[in-house]
């Protein structure tokens, strides 16, 4: 049933539990935008998902770093993690929800599916191309984040300006610039909750815009192996009682994660960099990230990506891969200035149709060819 009244023409209204059993698959639940109505639920949300979710979900890795594999989590550590999250924003005393992270992995079923049942609130889920909810009262919204979902809003400024507050959570990657500026113009009715954590830890610390801290903290049910304060940078190994189990065998009791990091105490960490997004070029060490974000500010485009490689002659470095806005001349690209803000040139500048992300926006291992390349620097 398409409804209008509830979000505009074109989104589904479907029972939670319909939403609960069914919402890892197809594209009904990933690619059209649909509507639970958990505030008129009549039975308790934990009934519902005792009832209607299967005992076990099953999580795939994106591949972004590796081969993908498959993780299993229960259903009382998904809504224990839900629970985490949703303690955090109930401070902000949101009135409705608007995810865009698809249900099939780890933080869209968190984010999109447990916490607002959690908090009791409807839910809109908005895939890139269906429109922003309207015709609701509510004026308060949390709003689950992927790396797209602030250009998005910056777009739908008519649609921001009239919220009296936007509680938005991201998850892992770097904050996008974008996220920054929309902060900004938000002022005092935005916020951000960032999420540290990955598909075989689930949640693992936190950082909340509002503290103006930079540092990240654990979770109250994880606890820190390595670092240990004064051991200096060293790969971010956690415990806990949400670790996921492999498909084919036992559950951990520790996980060594991609994030590099420091410990400033026991339970407060500071993150340098996550591994496969670092190269060492003549002896340096570089962010891709960061450079990436350099890029973005020096050269217009619809998306580009720092892609890590080997090269035979210079060892590590760097692709850059550009994709021109819509109407651009990709031969009449001039990469000058670019250039000259790297503070380390790239290999190479191709042109690309389009870059290969994860639905959460991670950037995948293997990216298409290039159509155009636009220079190749010479190794020195």
């Amino acid at each position: 049933m398409t409804v209008v009244g509830e979000g505009g023409t074109g989104y589904e209204r479907i029972t939670a539990a319909r939403l609960l059993s069914e919402g890892l698959e197809g594209p009904r639940f990933t690619e059209r935008p649909w509507v639970v109505r958990w505030d008129l639920e009549t039975r308790t949300a934990r009934d519902l998902v005792l009832e209607a979710m299967p005992e076990e979900l099953r999580f795939r890795t994106s591949g972004t770093t590796g081969e993908g594999r498959t993780w299993v989590r229960s259903r009382e550590q998904l809504w224990d993690e839900a629970g985490l999250v949703a303690d955090m924003l109930a401070g902000d005393d949101p009135e409705a929800v608007l995810s865009f992270a698809p249900p099939r992995h780890l933080y869209g079923m968190i984010v999109s599916v447990l916490v607002p049942a959690r908090l009791g609130l409807p839910v809109w889920y908005r895939p890139q191309f269906a429109p922003m909810p309207e015709g609701t009262s509510h004026e308060r919204w949390a709003v689950m984040a992927i790396p797209w979902t602030y250009r998005i809003l910056r777009r739908r400024s008519s649609w921001t300006r009239r919220m009296r507050r936007l509680s938005l959570v991201h998850s892992t990657a770097k904050l996008p610039s974008e996220a920054v500026e929309l902060l900004e113009e938000l002022g005092d009715s935005g916020s951000i909750l960032e999420l540290l954590g990955s598909t075989e830890t689930g949640v693992v610390a936190t950082r909340h815009s509002r503290s103006g801290d930079r540092h990240w903290r654990l979770c109250p049910d994880f606890e820190l192996v390595r670092p240990r304060p004064g051991d200096g940078e060293e790969p971010l190994v956690v415990s806990g009682p949400r670790l996921a189990r492999p498909a084919e065998g036992g559950a951990p009791t520790e996980w060594r994660m991609d994030d590099y990091v420091t410990a400033l105490d026991g339970r407060t960490i500071e993150m340098t960099y996550r591994r496969g997004r670092l190269v060492k070029v003549n002896g340096r060490r570089f962010d891709l990230d960061a450079l990436e974000e350099l890029a973005r500010s020096a050269l217009p485009c619809s998306d580009l990506a720092c892609v890590p490689v080997t090269d035979p002659v210079i060892g590590e470095h760097f692709d850059l891969l550009l994709v021109p806005r819509p109407g651009d001349d990709p031969a009449r690209i001039d990469p000058t200035t670019l250039l000259s803000r790297l503070p380390c040139r790239p290999r190479r500048i191709a042109v690309v149709e389009g870059i290969d992300r994860s639905d959460t926006g991670k950037l995948r291992r293997l990216q298409p060819d290039p159509g155009l390349e636009l220079r190749r620097i010479s190794a020195k």
